[in-house]
């Protein structure tokens, strides 16, 4: 016999009472939650005080919470529906964990999943969609999935139990309840075992969804470069590159359709090209020779900072340049890492600056004779528009671009025959602790 603490969600309607006595016949260890919402004025109050006696009857512990609900959803600007489920399941976890329950058990059953499908498919859904609720949902738990509104009343007509109706279920103000007074009856009137197919349909959907989050699993594994890099080769060699990159963007915040301009960008190497979500930037770009989409969060303008001497300096997100002064004797060697900057540490004029590029800074690049704007070497590299909104030089005190950070170092400050002292530059990024 199962001895785990489950947590069962009951408002007194004809569902939620049915899982009660279900679980408390299967001999589980239960205990009772009631969210008042106070949207029905007195009839919430109705429903609550028939809870407590319910409970009080079969002893089950319950735990009540009162919410305002309408204040809740103009404070977040959100709707009265969505309001009552992010208080509910936001409490139901708390007292989940207080209480050291296993799961939270809530009453949906097989006639609101055929609901919910239909509901998603005439606003437009993809395969999450069609699957309709899930029976299992981290520590959510829908043991009556499977059974119809029928089958309950039923039960609970046989044993004799009365439960209390939410009377905005009988109007047709709801979107849900014209599914459920008009479009499933028609259904039903076309084919007696529409609901039941409907619902059939969903849950073969939701196992091929498994299948198919598998697949994606492993596409993802192949056409990534990197955390941030998508190879468009790879991607556009799937099966379905359009169905595969809205994937991927959903976890960035794109919408479908700026995935497919950006899967038609990528696909005509528009390189440069920019795409914003709320919280992420993608542009297209070339990596390392290949073509890819690169992601990176949003993020401020890259602070400036002073660096008065040599010495080690630790920056924001994880940055730290070490500045260190060294004489050159016959066994030095200049670093080939891009993240290194060796300097004529005579040529270069402390104290040195930090800082994002600016609109018309120029530099040598080593190696070249006479001036370049910075912009124009970025262009000539194919540097990514996400990596020139990140890109750095130092500067000296005379204003002089020593280096173009992680990229190029000024010609003007080279190791040459007369050197006799080098500053090396060290960039170096942790990653958090």
């Amino acid at each position: 016999m199962d001895k785990k603490k489950y947590l069962v969600a009951i408002s007194g309607g004809a569902d939620s009472v049915c899982l009660l006595l279900k679980m408390i016949e299967e001999g589980r260890s239960v205990e009772a939650v009631h969210c008042n919402f106070h949207l029905r004025g007195d009839e919430s109050d109705r429903d609550e005080a028939f809870v407590v006696s319910l409970c009080q009857r079969l002893g089950v512990p319950l735990h009540r919470v009162h919410f305002d609900t309408k204040e809740y959803a103009a404070l977040h600007k959100v709707s009265i529906e969505l309001a009552a489920r992010e208080l509910r399941y936001r409490y139901f976890e708390q007292l989940r964990q207080d209480i050291g329950a296993e799961a939270i058990m809530v009453a949906h059953h097989r006639d609101d999943n055929v609901e919910t499908v239909l509901m998603n498919m005439v606003r437009g859904t993809g395969i999450r969609g069609m699957a309709g609720i899930r029976p299992v949902n981290g520590h959510i738990l829908r043991p009556l999935l499977d059974t119809s509104r029928a089958d309950i009343e039923a039960y609970l007509a046989r044993k004799g139990e009365t439960y209390v109706t939410d009377s905005t279920n009988l109007e047709d103000d709801a979107t849900r309840n014209k599914f459920r007074h008009h479009v499933i009856p028609l259904l039903q009137s076309l084919n007696p075992k529409a609901s039941e197919n409907i619902h059939s349909t969903s849950r073969h959907i939701a196992d091929a969804e498994k299948i198919l989050s598998w697949a994606i699993s492993r596409a993802r594994h192949d056409v990534f470069l990197s955390p941030s890099l998508i190879d468009i080769d790879k991607l556009l060699s799937f099966v379905s590159p359009s169905y595969l990159l809205n994937e991927i963007c959903r976890d960035y915040g794109f919408t479908p359709s700026q995935c497919d301009d950006m899967l038609a960008a990528a696909s005509a190497s528009h390189v440069g090209a920019t795409f914003l979500s709320s919280t992420h930037i993608a542009a297209i770009a070339t990596v390392g020779g290949s073509l890819c989409i690169q992601f990176a969060p949003k993020s401020a303008q890259p602070k400036e900072y002073r660096l008065p001497e040599p010495g080690i300096y630790r920056l924001a997100d994880g940055l730290s340049l070490t500045l260190e002064k060294t004489d050159i004797s016959d066994d030095f060697r200049i670093s080939k890492s891009p993240e290194v900057a060796t300097l004529d540490i005579n040529k270069v004029k402390f104290p040195l600056t930090l800082r994002p590029i600016r609109q018309g800074d120029r530099f040598t690049p080593f190696g070249m004779k006479g001036t370049k704007l910075v912009s124009d070497y970025l262009t000539d590299i194919k540097c990514s528009v996400i990596d020139r909104q990140r890109q750095m030089v130092v500067e000296d005190s005379t204003g002089m671009i020593i280096w173009l950070v992680g990229r190029r170092t000024n010609d003007k400050c080279r190791i040459d025959s007369s050197s006799n002292a080098a500053l090396i530059i060290t960039k170096t990024v942790n990653s958090p602790s």
